[in-house]
């Protein structure tokens, strides 16, 4: 956990804390007006907590997001007038563009989501935002764009950053994905129109089976079989998007072991909870012979010489990985490590590294907004590799396909608890949020959008 984070924890805690004694206080004091009014009281409390205050955001709104940009990115004045944006220069050959801007939130900005209009999309942020931020106009024509503000104003200097990629979709792409389900919540979009698209998935995403030992199966059971149907899930489910079973790939290895895997690099590290300790178990369907599949063993070593035979048998021009800065889940970070020391090793040298963040250290709403609308830039406050960007758009159609695709994973799935039943029928009616019909998982209102964000860094 980083310093600030920390601060702003316990500065939350305080506040946390200060409030509770205010609220005792005037439960204290309303008792001596009227026995009713103490249960009112602690009913509209927890209403106005799940309505505007149950969001977990571990930064300050008014902190300023933080970018550098590379060298070969064009950055350039622009101004908005009568409503429209108007940059000082053509952006034809510019495949993702964006606008840095600073944005105060207006007093109806506190309680309901400020968001900016650009044409026909929305990007949304943070209640009570008052910094610098950066909105994602890839696809949109930049030129005389209508741009209009809610619940925020814009202020101080506009900056457009303009970026080109090839489209890295016609390329040979591996995509890395640490659990079941990651592939498509980051790159379907990509993967479904790319001719030679491989997926390799390294954990069965066993744990956190309780929902499974509702059918009467104890812990371990309840793991393995949710261990199985997640393997199926990785080689399935890529079909809906045409990658086809030869080009998935499963290496079994167990979920929040992978860390402690390359700290240890010969010592097995089996389930958690499946108390399996055998790779080999989900590996019957893979479509090529790995040398994990020797001794089974969960070692790192193992990993990593699976990883180098998966890379050598694609030879992909792409790889598309967690981004290790901006995704904290360990398995995550550990993937990425994985793939650069199985490319080190490796007789094939991919050409680029495309990073995708599925999970952030500070908010777990991002992309905020609804479903179907662009992906403005991360909060991010420690800048990054100054890397480029690459935002493709997905048309509608895409949208739709790539929300079923999340539909089959099984860890996506499920009625959501009362609890958060209930907190979204209060943020819909008080707050103004809204959450599609494709399903009730919060990945599929921060997934299924217009964009797909990546982070482009030279291999080799």
């Amino acid at each position: 956990m980083t310093r600030r984070k920390q601060v702003l924890l316990k500065h939350h805690r305080r506040n946390k804390r200060l409030v509770l004694l205010l609220a005792l206080l005037l439960l204290a004091l309303s008792s001596l007006l009227a026995v009713w009014l103490p249960p009112l009281l602690l009913v509209l409390g927890w209403v106005a907590h799940e309505a505007w205050f149950a969001d977990h955001l571990f930064y300050a709104p008014g902190d300023d997001y933080r970018y550098d940009f590379p060298e070969d990115c064009l950055s350039i004045p622009a101004h908005i007038e009568g409503g429209r944006l108007h940059v000082e220069a053509a952006l034809q050959g510019y495949d993702t563009v964006l606008l840095e801007l600073r944005l105060t939130a207006t007093w109806l900005g506190r309680w309901l989501d400020p968001y900016v209009r650009l044409g026909s999309d929305r990007q949304d942020f943070e209640r009570g935002v008052a910094g610098r931020r950066y909105l994602n106009l890839s696809g949109l024509p930049v030129a005389d764009l209508a741009i209009a503000p809610r619940f925020c104003r814009i202020e101080g200097a506009l900056r457009v950053h303009a970026m080109r990629n090839p489209d890295f979709a016609e390329q040979r792409l591996l995509i890395i994905a640490p659990h079941a389900d990651d592939a498509e919540l980051a790159a379907f979009g990509q993967y479904s129109r790319c001719a030679e698209a491989a997926i390799v998935t390294l954990t069965q995403g066993e744990i956190e089976a309780e929902a499974y030992q509702r059918l009467g199966l104890d812990r371990a059971a309840a793991a393995r079989l949710k261990g199985r149907l997640r393997s199926w899930d990785s080689l399935a489910a890529p079909l809906w998007g045409g990658v086809e079973q030869t080009r998935c790939v499963q290496l079994g290895y167990y979920c929040l072991q992978l860390s402690a895997m390359a700290e240890q690099p010969q010592t097995p590290f089996g389930s958690r909870e499946s108390a399996e300790a055998d790779v080999r178990s989900v590996r019957r369907h893979n479509p090529l012979s790995l040398p994990g599949d020797k001794d089974g063993q969960p070692t790192w070593d193992n990993l990593i010489a699976d990883l180098v035979a998966v890379i050598e048998h694609y030879r992909p021009e792409v790889l598309l990985a967690p981004h290790p800065e901006l995704d904290p889940h360990p398995d995550h970070v550990a993937s990425t490590r994985a793939v650069l020391e199985a490319c080190a090793q490796s007789t094939w040298q991919p050409d680029t590294l495309l990073l995708y963040a599925n999970h952030l250290h500070d908010n777990d709403r991002w992309p905020m907004g609804p479903a179907g609308y662009g992906i403005a830039l991360p909060p991010v406050f420690t800048p990054l590799p100054g890397d480029r960007l690459w935002s493709p758009l997905l048309s509608a159609e895409q949208q739709l396909d790539k929300a079923m695709a999340l539909g089959l994973q099984h860890d996506l799935q499920g009625a959501l608890p009362l609890k958060r039943r209930l907190r979204r029928w209060i943020q819909q009616a008080l707050a103004g949020r809204r959450w599609p019909a494709t399903g009730e998982n919060e990945f599929f209102r921060k997934a299924v959008r217009r964009h797909e964000l990546f982070w482009v860094r030279p291999l080799g």
